[in-house]
């Protein structure tokens, strides 16, 4: 059934194969779910309405496969993108399945390691141009540790920074038109992650050869298992202007990565975020990084899908509605209402303004004691979001 909160092409809603194509196995349980392949996945996808997918480059090529299966299954998956319309907008590479990777890609100890993970990469990201991407991700799942005895964090990251300068250079001597998006998480499945959070990527982009082609894909459940505010993140990278790609999902806080249908858990947080992505203008894919429940069948992974679509439109709506709110809007215009009293005190630094700070008499106790109506403006989203206004 059509409503307004059936997605369209313009909502720039995109799944990974890795996310619908989740067979609900789990560390302690084999797969509920039958394999599809890649070209059954984006019929999936075009049939809940999706406007994208996304891949790792061994979702769609097994590590393993023949030049003639190559060949085969990137037929079959062309023709899918063809028949349902869905475009690739972001590619990434699986350098953490494989037990060749069992101590990190770029990080590793072992040399052999860190040239077979390059040579991996730039394959991978032949693919992905091949195929339309223009935003490339990087995960690091395996550079970290869980013995600090065994690695040097120095080493370590002089070893990425000189495999992030060097795939870089790549792009640029091959003439791709593309941007790598480097995504934190704090730990999981290593015992410790390096760069686990957001921001300490946004202060390690600025130390790369290229800093304008690199920015942040943040992800929802990573920040969450840090206990961090995932909308802060997102709005710091955003404010940076790294803000190149973007993972929803859903988490309970400080568990391990649950990757849950967006809006599953925390829907005052989802709202917040969504109101800022479509406060901002934020143009990228939204991309659900999620997978269905083990409990569901391939129907259930249909409805997980359209599920995710749906809550962010619906919390589009609600953000709407809390722009246009007038009492909101009013609680908001007191609470940053400004008498214009020190107007010759604002901006940018001057030995005169620095003087004029100093030497102002603020009133510290009527400033002090002013009642903020946080309480109540929390209440009316609330309010918002449980349908009552």
């Amino acid at each position: 059934m059509s409503d307004i909160y059936s997605p369209r092409p313009e909502h720039k809603f995109t799944f990974g194969l890795w996310t619908v194509g989740n067979t609900g196995a789990d560390a302690f349980g084999e797969a509920v779910r039958s394999h599809l392949s890649a070209a059954d996945l984006v019929y999936l996808l075009g049939e809940v309405g999706a406007y994208g997918v996304n891949f790792h480059d061994n979702d769609l090529i097994p590590i393993d496969a023949t030049a003639s299966e190559r060949a085969a299954i990137l037929k079959a998956f062309k023709k899918a993108l063809s028949d349902t319309g869905l475009i690739v907008p972001m590619a990434t590479t699986n350098l953490f399945g494989n037990p060749v990777f069992k101590d990190g890609a770029f990080t590793s100890n072992d040399p052999k390691v860190r040239a077979y993970a390059l040579q991996k990469t730039m394959h991978a990201i032949d693919l992905g141009v091949e195929l339309g991407a223009g935003v490339y991700v990087f995960w690091g799942g395996r550079e970290g540790i869980e013995t600090d005895a065994a690695k040097d964090p120095v080493a370590a990251t002089k070893r990425f920074r000189e495999a992030l300068n060097f795939v870089c250079e790549y792009a640029i001597d091959q003439g791709y038109d593309l941007k790598f998006a480097l995504e934190a998480k704090p730990n999981e499945p290593r015992g410790d992650l390096y760069f686990a959070t957001t921001g300490a990527y946004l202060g390690f982009i600025e130390t790369l050869d290229h800093p304008e082609m690199v920015g942040v894909n943040p992800e929802m459940a990573h920040e969450q298992m840090a206990g961090l505010n995932f909308m802060h993140a997102v709005a710091q990278a955003w404010e940076a202007g790294k803000l190149f790609h973007i993972d929803l999902n859903d988490q309970n806080y400080a568990r391990f990565d649950q990757d849950w249908r967006f809006g599953a858990q925390n829907l005052k947080q989802a709202f917040f975020l969504v109101k800022f992505l479509e406060d901002v203008g934020y143009a990228g894919s939204r991309h659900f990084d999620a997978h269905a429940y083990r409990t569901e069948d391939h129907e259930g992974v249909k409805d997980f899908a359209r599920g995710c679509m749906r809550t962010y439109l619906i919390l589009k709506e609600k953000g709407a509605r809390f722009n246009a709110d007038p009492d909101i809007q009013t609680l908001l215009a007191e609470i940053n209402a400004d008498d214009g009293s020190v107007d010759a005190l604002k901006g940018a630094y001057s030995a005169a303004k620095a003087a004029a700070i100093k030497a102002h008499a603020f009133d510290r106790e009527a400033i002090a004691t002013r009642g903020l109506q946080y309480e109540k403006l929390d209440q009316l989203t609330v309010e918002l979001l449980l349908g009552v206004r």
